[in-house]
């Protein structure tokens, strides 16, 4: 995996990243830190990414057990370190998962999965924070 960043210019604290797969992602600092507040910080991203990470697993652990999901968001809340390096201490993913007589054990088996085997982002991120997760199973 590869990844190229680069800070545009000496007027802010934008940088822009171009993933090994061709994408492009703009990220900039808060305006109290020089930024000017044009897109997400990084550390928003890594918490995106997290998010990202285990809700595809979640969605593809449910088709496989042929769920008829037709929803998942995850709304994740963390808290970081008052002292540099300021990493993340606390981080709780809320599952929203939605679709027709959905099976509460296997949602429940789903994200468990997820958290405990399959999420590579959030077991990096469990080194240096506390990780916890909820469900909610919304029938259509």
């Amino acid at each position: 995996m590869e990844c190229r960043v680069s800070w545009l210019g000496n007027s802010g604290m934008t940088f822009s990243a171009e993933t090994g797969s061709g994408h492009l992602i703009n990220m900039d600092g808060a305006p109290e830190a020089g930024g000017k507040n044009l897109a997400p910080r990084p550390m928003e991203l890594l918490l995106a990414g997290a998010g990202g990470c285990s809700a595809f697993d979640v969605v593809l652990i449910l088709q496989k057990s042929r769920q008829a999901i037709s929803a998942c968001n995850v709304s994740l809340t963390a808290e970081r370190a008052s002292e540099d390096p300021k990493v993340f201490t606390k981080i709780n993913l809320h599952f929203e998962v939605k679709g027709k007589d959905l099976d509460q054990a296997k949602v429940d088996r789903a994200v468990k999965l997820s958290h405990e085997k399959y999420c590579s982002a959030t077991a990096m991120l469990a080194k240096t924070a506390e990780l916890t997760y909820s469900v909610q199973v919304i029938s259509e």
